[in-house]
């Protein structure tokens, strides 16, 4: 526990053990163990008690400088330790601050290797670059401060990226550290920044997509689908979305979760329904009224299902694209009379007259005209929702099968 008692003997051997961990790593090249040494936010034991062995003993800079074996990466041990020491006291600032340096001082280190040994690190790297500078945005923002860290992280990121982007075996690492841009991105809303790195991963030749880590391909195929919705890409959107559905981890519900919030929408834009089992299995009860809408073409139901979730729908950016369906209410309420009429008079289930289709809109309680659903018809026609065509004169709809 911070705070607790611990000598000065104490204090120089856990220090003294995480500086021969390091070195040890390095030579034998060991990514895992070197990897471990670097993970801040993970809070882990054997971290934390360095971090107080830290604060007890404050000349461990010293022990850097006066060993040729650890002097050679002060640059990144000494910033290290002073990211431990200032999370431990809670001051995440600081700690990102010096953070930042060890991560430059490690980004030209890892430059000079020729192999790809250290990619786990670097991996843990760019993940803590993300995360320390959100929490320092926090504690500046608390403070009444401008919260400016992440947006310096970002350009931390691109500079790690255009290391791995490269050729040889380090590019592998690339699209994970691409998916820690979109995260940093989407957090700070500047989207639109994703493009550059997109494009440097689809068109460089370089690169084999399916060459990557499932794990990357799923996350990196979850944000540019997401970025899809955004631009009203739908086939493009599913197509990604269902990527990243398909190889995502069964037993990780939470992200499965992440990906159908923005599939399902998506699938709803192109008619594809989802059943009430999966809604309920991944707790995804918003949708459930939307899809009994669609089902029913019932344009008032699938208005309150958007207003009492209109929230959740606006933050995750949905909103506009579940909006839209009311036209594919309106098919598939055509559709319902369209039937009805067919079991009544073959001969002219076809030909639907206005009126019709306005008064099953009064008996859904939606207070509407002629006029109005002339307009609503011709604009189905238009995008092809309803085969057919308009008989202005005597106000009736002709569909085609």
């Amino acid at each position: 526990m911070a705070g607790s008692y611990m000598s000065m003997g104490e204090a120089h051997r856990r220090i003294m053990e995480y500086l021969n961990r390091f070195s040890d790593s390095v030579s034998t090249q060991d990514g895992k163990a070197f990897s471990r040494l670097f993970s801040i936010s993970f809070d882990s034991p054997h971290l934390l008690s360095l971090a107080d062995a830290l604060n007890t003993f404050q000349d461990a800079n010293r022990l850097i400088r006066q060993s040729d074996e650890y002097a050679q990466y002060a640059d990144i041990l000494v910033p290290i330790f002073r990211t431990l020491q200032s999370y431990r006291l809670r001051n995440l600032v600081e700690s990102y601050q010096a953070f930042e340096k060890a991560a430059n001082a490690f980004i030209q280190e890892f430059r000079n290797w020729d192999s790809a040994w250290a990619l786990e690190a670097l991996y843990v790297i760019a993940y803590e670059i993300r995360v320390l500078a959100e929490r320092a945005d926090r504690e500046l923002a608390s403070n009444g401060k401008t919260p400016e860290k992440l947006k310096g992280a970002g350009s931390l990121l691109m500079k790690v990226f255009s290391v791995l982007a490269g050729k040889g075996p380090k590019r592998v690492g690339a699209l994970y550290v691409t998916c820690q841009l979109f995260k940093t991105y989407f957090k700070l809303g500047t989207v639109h920044l994703c493009r550059s790195v997109i494009r440097s991963i689809e068109t460089a030749r370089i690169f084999d997509f399916e060459e990557f880590p499932v794990r990357d391909k799923v996350t990196y195929m979850y944000y540019t689908g997401r970025l899809e919705v955004y631009n009203e890409n739908f086939l493009a959107a599913d197509h990604k979305l269902s990527y990243a559905l398909a190889r995502c981890d069964p037993r990780k519900d939470a992200n499965i979760r992440m990906i159908l919030k923005y599939l399902i929408p998506v699938k709803l834009s192109i008619g594809i329904l989802p059943s009430t089992q999966l809604l309920q299995k991944y707790n995804l009860n918003e949708y459930g009224n939307i899809v009994l809408a669609l089902r029913r073409g019932d344009l008032q139901l699938l208005r309150y299902a958007l207003q009492e979730h209109e929230d959740r729908f606006l933050r995750s950016g949905v909103y506009l694209v579940l909006e839209k369906l009311e036209l594919q209410v309106y098919q598939r309420l055509l559709k319902k009379i369209y039937i009805i009429q067919k079991q009544k008079d073959p001969a002219k289930a076809h030909q639907i007259k206005l009126e019709v289709i306005v008064k099953a809109l009064k008996w859904l309680e939606m207070d509407t005209d002629l006029d109005e659903v002339e307009c609503i018809v011709s604009i189905l026609i238009y995008k092809n929702l309803v085969k057919g065509y308009f008989a202005h004169k005597s106000k009736v709809v002709d569909v085609l099968g």
